[in-house]
């Protein structure tokens, strides 16, 4: 998908805490990108699917959202935010002394500049061998129990100091926890990621 690099769509900014991850816990103002052809039927965002539903923002009315609040981490997300070439976007950011968090399926080449970087590859649309390499976090969403062989075959592909992480899938989690409480203790070079924000019930 080409987009003119000054202008992208959003379905959403708001200020927050991360809820997943190796950031969980830390404040952070989320860029969440519309546009995604991966099309996980388990996504809790779908409505970020048709990049045309959502209103498009420049990068400097973005940076001017960021800046209302007294925090640098910026996360961007989608939908799938590595459609677009995010290079603009990043230097601006960074100009700005901005932490950057990217958060991609890692199905197309990542364009920017990037403090932290979280692959979280779908079975969909696999992600690159580049994308792999370049992650310092792998973020493996469970949805049923043949997803652990998904996980280790795209372990196998990061650096060694990426950070592991299993994911229930939240409609699921119920169901999926002690498998993956089970399977973290067997592997411990996975750590377990809990979707915190929903717990909270904050964005």
């Amino acid at each position: 998908m080409t987009q003119e690099i000054n202008r992208l769509p959003v379905m959403e900014d708001f200020y927050t805490i991360q809820g997943e991850g190796a950031n969980s816990g830390k404040p952070a103002y989320f860029i969440r990108l519309g546009g995604c052809d991966v099309g996980c039927h388990w996504c809790d965002v779908k409505e970020s699917w048709e990049a045309s539903k959502h209103p498009t923002y420049t990068i400097e009315e973005l940076l001017r959202k960021v800046k209302e609040f007294n925090c640098n981490n910026v996360v961007i997300t989608g939908g799938e935010p590595c459609m677009y070439d995010l290079s603009h976007l990043t230097s601006l950011l960074k100009e700005n002394d901005c932490n950057i968090w990217l958060e991609t399926s890692g199905a197309y080449p990542i364009k920017g500049t990037f403090d932290w970087i979280c692959v979280s590859p779908k079975k969909f649309k696999a992600p690159l061998e580049e994308a792999l390499k370049a992650a310092h976090e792998l973020k493996v969403v469970v949805f049923n129990p043949s997803d652990f062989s998904w996980a280790e075959k795209n372990a196998k592909e990061v650096s060694p100091a990426c950070q592991l992480f299993l994911q229930p899938e939240w409609e699921k989690e119920a169901k999926m926890l002690p498998w993956l409480i089970q399977y973290v203790k067997d592997h411990p070079q996975w750590r377990l990621s809990l979707q915190t924000h929903k717990y909270m019930k904050i964005p």
